[in-house]
Protein backbone atom coordinates (compact mmCIF):
# COMPACT_ATOMS: atom_id res chain seq x y z
CA UNK A 1 0.00 0.00 0.00
CA UNK A 2 1.58 3.22 -1.06
CA UNK A 3 2.23 6.25 1.92
CA UNK A 4 -0.27 8.71 2.32
CA UNK A 5 1.46 12.02 1.49
CA UNK A 6 1.09 14.62 3.39
CA UNK A 7 -1.66 17.18 2.94
CA UNK A 8 -1.39 20.79 1.99
CA UNK A 9 -3.99 23.53 2.70
CA UNK A 10 -4.32 26.97 1.81
CA UNK A 11 -4.75 28.14 5.30
CA UNK A 12 -1.76 26.26 6.84
CA UNK A 13 1.87 26.59 6.62
CA UNK A 14 3.76 26.95 3.40
CA UNK A 15 5.88 23.56 3.71
CA UNK A 16 9.35 23.08 1.37
CA UNK A 17 8.94 21.56 -2.09
CA UNK A 18 10.21 18.12 -1.79
CA UNK A 19 13.55 17.61 -3.41
CA UNK A 20 13.70 16.55 -6.91
CA UNK A 21 15.29 13.19 -5.83
CA UNK A 22 12.32 12.55 -3.59
CA UNK A 23 9.61 13.32 -5.73
CA UNK A 24 11.15 10.60 -8.60
CA UNK A 25 11.16 8.04 -5.87
CA UNK A 26 7.54 8.76 -5.27
CA UNK A 27 6.95 8.31 -8.87
CA UNK A 28 8.49 5.41 -9.16
CA UNK A 29 6.69 3.82 -6.40
CA UNK A 30 3.20 4.92 -7.37
CA UNK A 31 3.83 3.20 -11.02
CA UNK A 32 5.25 0.01 -9.36
CA UNK A 33 2.34 0.51 -6.87
CA UNK A 34 0.09 -2.04 -9.20
CA UNK A 35 2.35 -4.69 -9.57
CA UNK A 36 3.03 -4.92 -6.12
CA UNK A 37 -0.55 -4.94 -4.72
CA UNK A 38 -0.67 -7.72 -7.86
CA UNK A 39 2.29 -9.87 -5.78
CA UNK A 40 0.69 -9.06 -2.37
CA UNK A 41 -2.85 -10.15 -4.10
CA UNK A 42 -1.42 -13.44 -5.93
CA UNK A 43 0.92 -14.16 -2.44
CA UNK A 44 -2.47 -13.77 -0.22
CA UNK A 45 -5.00 -15.64 -2.70
CA UNK A 46 -2.52 -18.65 -3.16
CA UNK A 47 -1.75 -18.80 1.01
CA UNK A 48 -5.38 -18.58 0.92
CA UNK A 49 -6.78 -21.52 -1.48
CA UNK A 50 -3.64 -23.48 0.29
CA UNK A 51 -5.88 -23.01 3.53
CA UNK A 52 -9.04 -24.02 2.34
CA UNK A 53 -7.71 -26.67 0.41
CA UNK A 54 -6.07 -28.18 3.68
CA UNK A 55 -9.23 -27.26 5.95
CA UNK A 56 -11.40 -29.19 3.21
CA UNK A 57 -9.17 -32.37 3.04
CA UNK A 58 -9.02 -32.19 7.39
CA UNK A 59 -13.00 -32.20 6.80
CA UNK A 60 -12.50 -35.12 4.19
CA UNK A 61 -9.74 -36.87 6.57
CA UNK A 62 -11.83 -37.06 9.41
CA UNK A 63 -15.06 -39.07 6.98
CA UNK A 64 -12.45 -41.24 5.14
CA UNK A 65 -9.77 -41.84 7.65
CA UNK A 66 -6.47 -40.84 8.21
CA UNK A 67 -4.96 -41.48 5.03
CA UNK A 68 -6.86 -38.94 3.22
CA UNK A 69 -6.23 -36.19 6.26
CA UNK A 70 -2.68 -36.26 5.11
CA UNK A 71 -2.91 -36.05 1.67
CA UNK A 72 -5.03 -33.19 2.25
CA UNK A 73 -2.16 -31.88 5.18
CA UNK A 74 0.03 -31.97 1.96
CA UNK A 75 -2.11 -30.79 -0.58
CA UNK A 76 -2.66 -27.83 1.61
CA UNK A 77 1.01 -27.06 1.96
CA UNK A 78 1.93 -27.30 -1.44
CA UNK A 79 -0.59 -24.75 -2.44
CA UNK A 80 0.58 -22.69 0.19
CA UNK A 81 4.13 -23.01 -0.81
CA UNK A 82 3.25 -22.52 -4.49
CA UNK A 83 1.76 -18.76 -2.85
CA UNK A 84 5.20 -18.03 -1.13
CA UNK A 85 6.95 -19.19 -4.57
CA UNK A 86 4.81 -16.67 -6.63
CA UNK A 87 5.68 -14.05 -4.17
CA UNK A 88 9.04 -15.00 -4.32
CA UNK A 89 9.64 -14.51 -8.24
CA UNK A 90 7.10 -11.79 -8.94
CA UNK A 91 8.81 -9.03 -6.23
CA UNK A 92 11.75 -9.05 -8.25
CA UNK A 93 10.13 -7.74 -10.92
CA UNK A 94 9.05 -4.84 -8.88
CA UNK A 95 12.00 -3.70 -7.03
CA UNK A 96 14.51 -4.40 -10.41
CA UNK A 97 13.08 -2.82 -13.33
CA UNK A 98 15.95 -3.18 -15.46
CA UNK A 99 16.71 -6.59 -14.16
CA UNK A 100 15.15 -8.17 -17.86
CA UNK A 101 18.04 -5.84 -19.28
CA UNK A 102 20.73 -6.41 -18.11
CA UNK A 103 20.56 -10.45 -18.32
CA UNK A 104 22.35 -12.56 -15.65
CA UNK A 105 25.83 -13.26 -15.01
CA UNK A 106 28.12 -15.82 -14.01
CA UNK A 107 31.29 -17.54 -13.75
CA UNK A 108 30.40 -21.14 -13.47
CA UNK A 109 28.48 -23.98 -15.72
CA UNK A 110 25.51 -25.76 -14.14
CA UNK A 111 25.05 -29.17 -14.24
CA UNK A 112 27.57 -31.96 -13.20
CA UNK A 113 30.96 -32.40 -15.48
CA UNK A 114 31.62 -35.53 -16.74
CA UNK A 115 35.02 -36.02 -16.03
CA UNK A 116 35.44 -37.88 -19.77
CA UNK A 117 34.62 -34.37 -21.65
CA UNK A 118 37.43 -32.41 -19.68
CA UNK A 119 39.79 -31.07 -21.80
CA UNK A 120 43.49 -30.51 -20.75
CA UNK A 121 44.72 -26.94 -20.81
CA UNK A 122 48.53 -26.14 -20.17
CA UNK A 123 48.59 -22.74 -18.18
CA UNK A 124 51.84 -20.53 -17.24
CA UNK A 125 51.61 -20.85 -14.34
CA UNK A 126 54.28 -17.83 -13.94
CA UNK A 127 53.35 -15.44 -15.90
CA UNK A 128 51.56 -12.33 -14.63
CA UNK A 129 52.46 -9.83 -12.38
CA UNK A 130 51.21 -11.48 -9.04
CA UNK A 131 52.02 -14.88 -10.12
CA UNK A 132 51.94 -17.84 -9.35
CA UNK A 133 49.32 -17.69 -5.93
CA UNK A 134 46.77 -15.99 -7.63
CA UNK A 135 46.83 -18.31 -11.13
CA UNK A 136 46.78 -21.17 -9.33
CA UNK A 137 43.92 -19.89 -7.19
CA UNK A 138 42.23 -19.18 -10.69
CA UNK A 139 42.91 -23.11 -11.95
CA UNK A 140 41.66 -24.33 -8.86
CA UNK A 141 38.34 -22.88 -8.98
CA UNK A 142 38.10 -23.15 -12.82
CA UNK A 143 38.47 -27.25 -12.57
CA UNK A 144 35.39 -27.67 -10.06
CA UNK A 145 33.36 -24.80 -13.12
CA UNK A 146 34.19 -25.91 -16.59
CA UNK A 147 34.67 -28.89 -17.73
CA UNK A 148 38.71 -29.00 -17.93
CA UNK A 149 41.95 -30.29 -16.63
CA UNK A 150 44.97 -28.03 -16.16
CA UNK A 151 48.61 -29.31 -16.48
CA UNK A 152 49.97 -25.92 -14.49
CA UNK A 153 53.59 -25.04 -15.13
CA UNK A 154 56.04 -23.20 -12.93
CA UNK A 155 59.06 -23.35 -10.79
CA UNK A 156 58.74 -25.10 -7.45
CA UNK A 157 60.32 -22.69 -4.96
CA UNK A 158 57.93 -19.85 -5.64
CA UNK A 159 55.00 -22.27 -6.10
CA UNK A 160 55.28 -23.67 -2.94
CA UNK A 161 55.74 -20.51 -1.04
CA UNK A 162 52.21 -19.04 -2.81
CA UNK A 163 50.52 -22.39 -1.51
CA UNK A 164 51.70 -22.20 1.83
CA UNK A 165 51.17 -18.23 1.84
CA UNK A 166 47.61 -18.32 0.02
CA UNK A 167 46.63 -21.68 2.08
CA UNK A 168 45.91 -23.61 -0.91
CA UNK A 169 47.41 -26.74 -0.05
CA UNK A 170 44.42 -28.88 0.80
CA UNK A 171 42.31 -27.79 -2.33
CA UNK A 172 45.85 -28.15 -4.37
CA UNK A 173 46.41 -31.88 -2.47
CA UNK A 174 42.32 -32.81 -3.61
CA UNK A 175 42.26 -31.40 -6.87
CA UNK A 176 45.73 -33.73 -7.59
CA UNK A 177 44.31 -36.76 -6.07
CA UNK A 178 41.09 -35.93 -8.22
CA UNK A 179 43.58 -35.94 -11.62
CA UNK A 180 42.23 -32.59 -12.48
CA UNK A 181 45.67 -30.80 -11.60
CA UNK A 182 49.05 -31.37 -12.80
CA UNK A 183 51.86 -29.96 -11.53
CA UNK A 184 54.84 -29.67 -14.06
CA UNK A 185 58.27 -27.86 -12.55
CA UNK A 186 60.37 -25.22 -14.94
CA UNK A 187 63.65 -23.48 -15.19
CA UNK A 188 63.65 -19.14 -14.87
CA UNK A 189 60.83 -17.62 -16.18
CA UNK A 190 60.81 -14.65 -18.59
CA UNK A 191 60.53 -11.54 -16.94
CA UNK A 192 57.49 -9.11 -17.58
CA UNK A 193 60.11 -6.53 -18.75
CA UNK A 194 62.58 -8.57 -20.51
CA UNK A 195 62.94 -8.58 -24.08
CA UNK A 196 60.48 -10.91 -26.15
CA UNK A 197 63.43 -12.60 -27.92
CA UNK A 198 64.36 -13.91 -24.06
CA UNK A 199 62.52 -17.16 -24.87
CA UNK A 200 65.05 -18.77 -27.06
CA UNK A 201 67.91 -18.64 -24.25
CA UNK A 202 65.38 -19.71 -21.53
CA UNK A 203 64.65 -22.67 -23.51
CA UNK A 204 62.75 -24.38 -20.48
CA UNK A 205 61.00 -21.34 -19.13
CA UNK A 206 57.05 -21.94 -17.93
CA UNK A 207 55.26 -20.36 -21.38
CA UNK A 208 58.20 -22.73 -23.44
CA UNK A 209 56.95 -25.81 -21.65
CA UNK A 210 53.47 -25.12 -21.99
CA UNK A 211 53.66 -24.34 -25.43
CA UNK A 212 55.68 -27.41 -25.58
CA UNK A 213 52.71 -29.42 -24.03
CA UNK A 214 49.92 -28.31 -26.92
CA UNK A 215 52.65 -28.91 -29.83
CA UNK A 216 52.98 -32.36 -28.39
CA UNK A 217 49.35 -33.09 -27.86
CA UNK A 218 48.93 -33.38 -24.34
CA UNK A 219 47.35 -30.23 -23.94
CA UNK A 220 44.36 -28.93 -26.23
CA UNK A 221 45.45 -24.62 -25.96
CA UNK A 222 47.78 -22.38 -23.84
CA UNK A 223 47.08 -19.77 -21.15
CA UNK A 224 49.49 -17.37 -20.24
CA UNK A 225 49.39 -13.87 -18.35
CA UNK A 226 53.00 -13.12 -19.08
CA UNK A 227 54.72 -11.02 -21.20
CA UNK A 228 52.34 -10.83 -23.93
CA UNK A 229 55.51 -10.08 -26.79
CA UNK A 230 57.19 -13.38 -25.11
CA UNK A 231 54.02 -15.46 -25.32
CA UNK A 232 53.63 -14.25 -29.35
CA UNK A 233 57.30 -15.70 -29.71
CA UNK A 234 57.31 -18.71 -28.01
CA UNK A 235 53.93 -19.64 -29.77
CA UNK A 236 55.50 -18.54 -32.80
CA UNK A 237 58.77 -19.89 -32.06
CA UNK A 238 56.98 -23.83 -30.44
CA UNK A 239 53.81 -24.00 -32.70
CA UNK A 240 54.62 -22.09 -35.77
CA UNK A 241 52.29 -19.68 -37.97
CA UNK A 242 49.24 -20.86 -40.26
CA UNK A 243 50.21 -21.38 -43.54
CA UNK A 244 49.42 -18.20 -45.38
CA UNK A 245 49.27 -15.84 -42.44
CA UNK A 246 52.21 -13.71 -41.85
CA UNK A 247 51.26 -12.14 -38.36
CA UNK A 248 49.51 -13.45 -35.60
CA UNK A 249 46.94 -10.99 -33.70
CA UNK A 250 45.41 -10.83 -30.46
CA UNK A 251 41.84 -10.73 -30.50
CA UNK A 252 40.00 -9.57 -27.74
CA UNK A 253 36.42 -9.34 -27.33
CA UNK A 254 34.67 -6.11 -26.42
CA UNK A 255 30.75 -6.08 -24.92
CA UNK A 256 28.12 -4.08 -26.83
CA UNK A 257 25.13 -2.29 -26.31
CA UNK A 258 23.66 -5.90 -26.65
CA UNK A 259 24.60 -7.96 -23.33
CA UNK A 260 23.96 -11.06 -25.51
CA UNK A 261 26.43 -9.75 -28.37
CA UNK A 262 30.32 -9.30 -28.19
CA UNK A 263 32.66 -8.25 -31.28
CA UNK A 264 35.91 -9.31 -31.63
CA UNK A 265 38.87 -6.69 -32.35
CA UNK A 266 41.67 -7.45 -34.19
CA UNK A 267 45.10 -6.66 -33.62
CA UNK A 268 45.20 -5.21 -30.10
CA UNK A 269 48.90 -5.37 -29.55
CA UNK A 270 51.30 -7.83 -31.31
CA UNK A 271 51.51 -6.00 -34.19
CA UNK A 272 52.25 -2.02 -34.12
CA UNK A 273 53.21 -1.64 -38.00
CA UNK A 274 51.19 -3.24 -40.40
CA UNK A 275 50.73 -3.85 -43.98
CA UNK A 276 47.27 -4.10 -45.40
CA UNK A 277 47.54 -7.80 -46.25
CA UNK A 278 47.47 -8.22 -42.68
CA UNK A 279 44.19 -6.70 -41.53
CA UNK A 280 42.75 -9.02 -44.23
CA UNK A 281 44.22 -12.48 -43.10
CA UNK A 282 43.01 -11.19 -39.35
CA UNK A 283 39.81 -10.22 -41.16
CA UNK A 284 39.44 -14.05 -41.68
CA UNK A 285 40.72 -15.52 -38.84
CA UNK A 286 38.15 -13.57 -37.43
CA UNK A 287 35.28 -14.21 -39.33
CA UNK A 288 35.69 -17.98 -38.50
CA UNK A 289 36.44 -17.35 -34.80
CA UNK A 290 33.28 -15.11 -34.56
CA UNK A 291 31.17 -17.98 -36.76
CA UNK A 292 32.39 -20.95 -34.94
CA UNK A 293 32.57 -19.66 -31.68
CA UNK A 294 30.89 -16.91 -30.42
CA UNK A 295 27.90 -18.72 -32.94
CA UNK A 296 27.28 -15.59 -35.22
CA UNK A 297 25.95 -16.93 -38.65
CA UNK A 298 27.30 -14.09 -40.72
CA UNK A 299 29.47 -12.00 -39.13
CA UNK A 300 29.69 -8.21 -40.34
CA UNK A 301 33.85 -7.47 -40.47
CA UNK A 302 34.34 -4.13 -39.96
CA UNK A 303 37.40 -1.52 -40.63
CA UNK A 304 38.24 0.78 -38.03
CA UNK A 305 38.71 4.30 -39.21
CA UNK A 306 37.98 8.04 -39.00
CA UNK A 307 34.62 7.76 -41.09
CA UNK A 308 32.53 6.00 -42.61
CA UNK A 309 33.50 6.78 -46.48
CA UNK A 310 35.77 4.60 -48.41
CA UNK A 311 37.94 7.90 -48.95
CA UNK A 312 38.93 8.59 -45.29
CA UNK A 313 41.50 7.13 -43.48
CA UNK A 314 45.91 6.75 -43.19
CA UNK A 315 47.12 5.03 -45.99
CA UNK A 316 47.15 1.72 -44.19
CA UNK A 317 43.28 2.11 -44.31
CA UNK A 318 43.22 2.89 -48.03
CA UNK A 319 44.85 0.24 -49.15
CA UNK A 320 43.16 -2.12 -46.77
CA UNK A 321 39.58 -1.18 -48.02
CA UNK A 322 39.41 -2.69 -51.31
CA UNK A 323 40.75 -5.64 -50.15
CA UNK A 324 38.31 -6.50 -47.70
CA UNK A 325 35.26 -5.09 -50.06
CA UNK A 326 36.33 -7.66 -52.80
CA UNK A 327 36.81 -10.34 -50.06
CA UNK A 328 33.76 -12.66 -51.22
CA UNK A 329 34.29 -15.65 -47.91
CA UNK A 330 32.67 -12.78 -45.26
CA UNK A 331 30.19 -9.69 -45.20
CA UNK A 332 32.39 -6.51 -45.54
CA UNK A 333 30.31 -4.19 -43.83
CA UNK A 334 31.96 -1.12 -44.30
CA UNK A 335 34.25 1.40 -42.04
CA UNK A 336 33.86 1.45 -37.93
CA UNK A 337 34.17 4.30 -36.49
CA UNK A 338 35.35 4.59 -32.90
CA UNK A 339 32.14 5.19 -31.65
CA UNK A 340 30.82 2.37 -33.68
CA UNK A 341 33.10 -0.59 -32.00
CA UNK A 342 30.90 -1.14 -29.22
CA UNK A 343 27.06 -0.22 -31.39
CA UNK A 344 26.39 -3.66 -32.00
CA UNK A 345 26.69 -3.41 -35.61
CA UNK A 346 30.05 -5.19 -36.29
CA UNK A 347 31.12 -8.49 -35.13
CA UNK A 348 34.49 -7.95 -36.34
CA UNK A 349 36.82 -5.10 -36.67
CA UNK A 350 40.52 -5.12 -37.90
CA UNK A 351 42.90 -2.37 -37.52
CA UNK A 352 46.65 -2.14 -36.40
CA UNK A 353 48.13 -3.16 -32.89
CA UNK A 354 48.29 0.39 -32.05
CA UNK A 355 45.24 1.81 -32.39
CA UNK A 356 43.42 -1.48 -31.02
CA UNK A 357 46.11 -1.53 -28.05
CA UNK A 358 44.18 2.07 -26.87
CA UNK A 359 40.97 0.99 -27.60
CA UNK A 360 41.72 -2.22 -24.98
CA UNK A 361 43.39 0.53 -22.40
CA UNK A 362 40.45 2.55 -22.28
CA UNK A 363 37.96 0.12 -22.55
CA UNK A 364 39.15 -1.21 -19.35
CA UNK A 365 39.19 1.96 -17.36
CA UNK A 366 35.43 2.72 -18.29
CA UNK A 367 33.51 0.20 -16.24
CA UNK A 368 35.84 1.59 -12.71
CA UNK A 369 35.51 5.36 -13.48
CA UNK A 370 31.62 5.50 -14.84
CA UNK A 371 30.68 3.55 -11.35
CA UNK A 372 33.29 6.15 -9.42
CA UNK A 373 31.48 9.03 -11.21
CA UNK A 374 27.83 7.60 -10.64
CA UNK A 375 28.53 6.81 -7.09
CA UNK A 376 30.07 10.62 -6.71
CA UNK A 377 26.87 12.44 -8.31
CA UNK A 378 24.33 10.30 -6.01
CA UNK A 379 23.01 12.19 -3.69
CA UNK A 380 24.17 12.52 -0.03
CA UNK A 381 22.79 11.10 3.36
CA UNK A 382 19.53 9.68 4.19
CA UNK A 383 18.49 10.64 0.05
CA UNK A 384 21.62 8.64 -1.28
CA UNK A 385 21.16 5.57 0.74
CA UNK A 386 17.75 5.14 -0.84
CA UNK A 387 18.06 6.07 -4.20
CA UNK A 388 21.93 3.53 -3.85
CA UNK A 389 19.33 0.76 -2.41
CA UNK A 390 17.19 0.59 -5.79
CA UNK A 391 20.36 1.06 -7.78
CA UNK A 392 22.79 -0.84 -6.33
CA UNK A 393 23.06 -4.01 -7.77
CA UNK A 394 22.30 -2.13 -11.07
CA UNK A 395 25.57 -0.45 -10.64
CA UNK A 396 27.55 -3.70 -10.24
CA UNK A 397 26.14 -5.57 -12.97
CA UNK A 398 26.94 -2.45 -15.65
CA UNK A 399 30.48 -2.70 -14.28
CA UNK A 400 30.86 -6.52 -14.39
CA UNK A 401 30.36 -5.63 -17.92
CA UNK A 402 32.81 -3.22 -18.99
CA UNK A 403 35.23 -5.40 -16.13
CA UNK A 404 37.74 -6.66 -18.16
CA UNK A 405 38.32 -8.99 -15.86
CA UNK A 406 35.30 -10.56 -16.49
CA UNK A 407 36.99 -11.25 -20.25
CA UNK A 408 39.92 -12.82 -19.01
CA UNK A 409 42.40 -12.44 -21.95
CA UNK A 410 42.72 -12.29 -25.69
CA UNK A 411 43.09 -14.84 -28.26
CA UNK A 412 46.21 -15.32 -30.43
CA UNK A 413 44.93 -16.26 -34.00
CA UNK A 414 47.40 -16.86 -36.58
CA UNK A 415 49.19 -19.74 -34.60
CA UNK A 416 48.83 -23.38 -35.21
CA UNK A 417 46.77 -24.26 -32.04
CA UNK A 418 44.60 -22.25 -29.17
CA UNK A 419 46.50 -19.67 -27.02
CA UNK A 420 45.04 -17.53 -24.99
CA UNK A 421 47.19 -14.13 -23.27
CA UNK A 422 45.88 -12.49 -20.45
CA UNK A 423 46.05 -9.42 -18.82
CA UNK A 424 49.41 -8.83 -16.72
CA UNK A 425 47.22 -7.78 -13.79
CA UNK A 426 45.24 -11.08 -13.85
CA UNK A 427 43.92 -12.55 -10.81
CA UNK A 428 41.89 -15.75 -10.03
CA UNK A 429 38.68 -14.52 -11.65
CA UNK A 430 40.16 -13.68 -14.60
CA UNK A 431 41.77 -16.42 -15.05
CA UNK A 432 38.41 -18.25 -14.84
CA UNK A 433 37.26 -16.07 -17.26
CA UNK A 434 39.97 -16.69 -19.55
CA UNK A 435 40.44 -20.73 -19.12
CA UNK A 436 36.35 -20.58 -20.13
CA UNK A 437 37.56 -18.77 -23.68
CA UNK A 438 40.34 -21.32 -24.01
CA UNK A 439 37.87 -23.98 -23.74
CA UNK A 440 35.32 -22.55 -25.99
CA UNK A 441 37.75 -22.29 -28.29
CA UNK A 442 39.30 -25.63 -28.52
CA UNK A 443 35.64 -27.55 -28.01
CA UNK A 444 34.45 -26.07 -30.81
CA UNK A 445 36.83 -27.00 -33.68
CA UNK A 446 37.96 -23.90 -34.16
CA UNK A 447 41.27 -25.00 -35.78
CA UNK A 448 39.88 -27.27 -37.86
CA UNK A 449 38.52 -24.06 -39.82
CA UNK A 450 41.81 -22.31 -39.44
CA UNK A 451 43.73 -25.34 -40.92
CA UNK A 452 41.39 -26.03 -43.56
CA UNK A 453 41.19 -21.70 -44.42
CA UNK A 454 45.15 -22.17 -44.04
CA UNK A 455 45.53 -25.21 -46.71
CA UNK A 456 42.77 -23.39 -48.95
CA UNK A 457 40.17 -25.44 -48.89
CA UNK A 458 36.57 -24.81 -48.14
CA UNK A 459 35.47 -23.75 -44.81
CA UNK A 460 33.25 -26.09 -43.65
CA UNK A 461 29.59 -24.52 -42.53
Amino acid sequence: MSPKEPEFTAAGPKKAKPSRAIRRLVIWYRRNAAVTSLVDTATSAASTAGTVAGSMAGVAGSVAGAAVSGAGSVAGAAVSGAGSMAGAVLTPLVFDPLRRLQGSAGTGEDGTINDADRLWVAVDGMGGDHAPGPILEGCLRAVDLLPLRVRFVAEEAPLREAVQAMELQEQLDDAIARGLIQLIPSGPTVGMDEEATVVRKKRDASINLAMDLVKEGQATAVYSAGNSGAVMASAIFRLGRLKGIDRPAIGALFPTRDPEQQVLVLDVGANMDCKASYLHQWALLGNIYSRDVLQVRQPRIGLVNIGEEECKGNELCLKTYPLLAAEERFVFAGNCEGRDVLSGEFDVVVCDGFTGNVLLKFLESVGSVLLDVIKEELPRGRRGKVGSAFLINNLRRIKKRLDHAEHGGALLLGVNGVCVIGHGSSKALSVISALRLAHSAANHGVMDNLHALSAGAPVVD
